[in-house]
């Protein structure tokens, strides 16, 4: 007995050599997904990086980047950003509206209004424009409806006014797919047990109802933001000139100008302004995380 109870330690090599055997099949499961990012995403970055940090003559320089924050293309950056924000609103302001309402609804009759919120976005991008094209034109639907106005038919194509109908109409579901999460998520109980204290519609809106979807309404926004930063085929079909966004111009410096260093320069300045907004929804989400955490103890 005594022989016996002596020859049973626990058996620590065998756990160890187990152990490393996991590490090593974990390894070679990851090596194809590693590789894979490697080749198609670290590398294109990293060789767009390089070349827009070359001259002609293959040495490095910073004039690429000057270029590119300066004169008119400065101003098509600029164009973008405030294209991209008047996205961002009023993506936030239909989508809020949709996603309440249909937070109302019992769950078939949700269930169905979600499907048609996210049915159009499976249709390509492409086809979405060309009907928009078609609905504001002279003899559009939308034109056509209010030929008794005063100033009709009205200019609603290749302008921003265009432009930012057409990319609200493509971010609108990202937002409302949002929304509606975090509203779904909304403890009734707290609107409720305000109301039981005396509070009207208005300030439980504001100071119970607001602060808890707030993060959500934040994520959406900056996340139509970035989405709207490199988009490409509604600003160059429903935009004039004066809309040139910065996916348009490195197209035109690519396709046109032959300008791959200026172009390369452009993308990156775009990564950019993408990681910072990306960083931001990070940051407001896990704000909303701690908040939710606070209150819930």
């Amino acid at each position: 007995m005594a022989a016996l109870t002596a020859t049973t330690p626990a058996p620590a090599r065998p756990r160890k050599l187990l152990a490393s055997r996991r590490t090593r099949v974990g390894i070679l499961y990851a090596l194809p997904v590693v590789v894979y990012l490697l080749l198609l995403f670290v590398y294109p970055i990293f060789s767009t990086l390089l070349l827009s940090l070359k001259d002609a003559d293959g040495s490095f320089t910073l004039h690429w980047y000057a270029d590119a924050l300066s004169g008119v293309n400065l101003s098509v950056l600029f164009t973008t950003l405030r294209i991209s924000a008047e996205t961002a609103v009023l993506s936030l302001v239909f989508g809020f509206v949709l996603a309440q309402a249909i937070t109302r609804l019992k769950p078939l009759w949700a269930g169905l209004a979600m499907l048609v919120v996210v049915v159009p976005h499976f249709i390509s991008a492409l086809v979405r424009t060309y009907g928009w094209i078609i609905m504001l034109g002279d003899k559009g639907m939308v034109n056509e409806t209010l030929a008794w106005a005063p100033g009709a038919p009205f200019q609603l194509l290749y302008n921003e006014l265009g432009v930012v109908i057409g990319t609200t109409s493509m971010m609108l579901p990202y937002t409302v797919l949002l929304l509606y999460g975090v509203m779904r998520g909304v403890d009734r109980r707290l609107l409720a047990a305000a109301a039981s204290m005396g509070a009207g519609r208005v300030t439980i809106f504001c100071r119970v109802y607001l602060p808890l979807v707030g993060p959500g309404l934040a994520s959406a926004g900056l996340l139509s933001f970035i989405l709207s930063l490199g988009y490409y085929i509604t600003p160059a079909l429903m935009g004039g000139p004066n809309q040139t966004m910065i996916a348009t111009l490195i197209n035109q410096q690519v396709t046109k100008e032959n300008q791959w260093n200026g172009a390369a320069a452009q993308g990156v300045i775009l990564l950019l302004l993408t990681l910072a907004g990306l960083l931001l929804v990070k940051l407001v989400s896990s704000l909303g995380a701690s908040r939710k955490k606070r209150s819930g103890s």
